[in-house]
């Protein structure tokens, strides 16, 4: 697999990614994050206040086996690597649907980074200055395992024509 556009930081001074400049296979990796008992349980609290999210004991007692991050607390934070350092797309990364799945907990040790693809690209008929990419993200820990899978169709636009008068 070739990390065609790596990046650790959208800082980087890395130039947009337009649809024209996408292909089926590219392959985006983000930076990290690493997780921890206070932000699992800040998040639970105010978002998803589950036993199971919010004390180590209590969870103890499910199928979590200990303290795990709500699943959409995981998706939170790989929405966060992919803006700011994984998937430099122009305009933003602009959802138009997708599904979700969590293999794995996310745990409070675990330091977190995302591995995207592209799978496929669709041109606009109606509206020449977009189109719709397929992006499919596994949310990996520190070991490799996959915490989360996702599979998204975002709106990305083609590059501006050199007068700005778009594509």
């Amino acid at each position: 697999m070739t990390d065609t556009h790596a990046s650790s930081a959208s800082t980087t001074g890395k130039p947009p990614i337009y649809l024209d400049d996408l292909a089926v296979g590219d392959q985006f990796k983000s930076g990290e994050h690493a997780m921890d008992e206070a932000q699992i349980t800040a998040f639970a609290a105010q978002f998803d206040p589950q036993p199971f999210h919010l004390d180590d004991a209590a969870a103890r007692a499910t199928l979590f086996g200990g303290l795990a991050a709500s699943g959409w607390h995981t998706a939170a934070v790989t929405m966060r690597l992919q803006v700011t350092s994984g998937l430099p797309i122009a305009g933003g990364i602009i959802g138009a649907g997708g599904e979700l799945s969590w293999p794995r907990p996310t745990r409070a040790t675990d330091v977190l980074h995302v591995v995207s693809e592209v799978v496929q690209i669709q041109p606009s008929k109606s509206k020449p200055d977009r189109g719709m990419v397929t992006v499919r993200s596994e949310t990996r820990n520190q070991h490799g395992d996959v915490l989360q899978l996702s599979t998204v169709r975002i709106v990305v636009p083609r590059r501006p024509a050199a007068d700005g008068a778009g594509a």
